[in-house]
């Protein structure tokens, strides 16, 4: 890791580095050393990187040393079950040509960033690295899962065969500041903070929430999730994939309830058990990063959640996000 004061003067390209991950990557490689001159942050608006014409052109006139994969086409089980065809071709062959592309190109690191989405929908908990090929993902996002993991199956085939040098990591659910609050497309963090708040305002007695209440989940904070992927990108330099996790498991229920409690909504909580309520259980082992890159979470997720809810109320209020 640089010390403080020093700096780098690698070449990294960002892409989705306006997003929501992806914004606090950039800060996080500041922070760490790296020229602000030295960050390119793709935009969709430039470079549609689902082109191998776009691809090809970003590497020619950006040329960078390192590339931090983070541009993806995602969403909440809805999104999923509205767009199989698009998530899996637009991830697909993103992360195909991107790597291929930095290889061809003579990128010194690739960092493909996958999804806990990748896991089959039975895996043992904690969920373990070597467990990724025992099934099938849970049918709501396999395409999307799927086409995230070809990127580990393409980073060890090219270590083997060209010795170039790639990573894949597994974050897990992400959620903080800048997250996706449109409820056509959010994941469920915004989307039951904005459903709380928006019920709050207009005096509702209830809130209905998808499934059951009875699946868990493991959530990382994003400004956690962004050290981890800076700390593997300067440390980390084996195909073999890694685990980005808190190591916390939560129920739906009872993270409907802590949501309801944060942002003031008092009424009942009714469950749409005819929506689906995608894998049953997530929670991640996460021994490997810390081992590996001396990675561990450090935000409460209470305090995450606290953070999440006012950064939303101050950014709707500044109109920064949709009301």
């Amino acid at each position: 890791m640089l010390k403080k004061g020093e700096s780098l003067s690698k070449k990294v390209l960002v892409t989705g580095g306006a997003g929501f991950l992806g914004r606090h990557v950039v800060e996080r490689l500041k922070a760490q050393g790296y020229h602000s001159s030295d960050i390119y942050v793709s935009r969709s608006k430039d470079y549609d990187l689902t082109k191998e014409s776009q691809v090809e052109a970003i590497y020619r006139e950006v040329k960078p040393d390192i590339v931090i994969h983070l541009a993806a086409v995602v969403g909440g089980i809805g999104a999923n079950m509205a767009n199989p065809g698009k998530f899996f071709y637009d991830n697909l062959v993103m992360g195909a040509m991107l790597m291929e592309y930095a290889r061809t190109s003579g990128v010194e690191k690739f960092v493909a960033t996958g999804t806990v989405c990748a896991y089959p929908k039975f895996t043992p908990i904690p969920f373990k690295e070597e467990d990724l090929w025992l099934g099938y993902p849970e049918e709501t996002n396999a395409p999307y899962g799927l086409a995230k993991k070809m990127m580990l199956v393409q980073s060890a085939a090219y270590r083997e065969q060209y010795g170039f040098n790639s990573i894949f990591l597994l974050p897990v659910n992400l959620y903080g500041p800048f997250d996706n609050f449109d409820p056509s497309s959010s994941h469920v963090i915004p989307a039951l903070i904005r459903k709380c708040l928006e019920a709050k305002e207009r005096g509702d007695e209830k809130l209905v929430a998808w499934g059951d209440g009875s699946p868990t989940r493991e959530f990382l904070y994003v400004e956690d999730a962004a050290e981890g992927i800076v700390r593997a990108t300067e440390n980390y330099n084996s195909s073999d994939p890694i685990n980005l996790g808190s190591g916390r498991e939560i129920s739906i229920k009872e993270l409907t309830e802590t949501i309801s409690r944060l942002t003031g909504f008092d009424g009942q909580i009714e469950w749409d058990t005819s929506k689906p309520n995608g894998q049953p259980r997530r929670r991640l082992d996460t021994s490997k990063a810390e081992t590996a890159f001396d990675f561990k979470s450090h935000t409460s997720f209470e305090d995450g959640l606290r953070k999440t809810v006012e950064w939303y109320i101050t950014a709707r209020e500044g109109q920064a996000v949709p009301r």
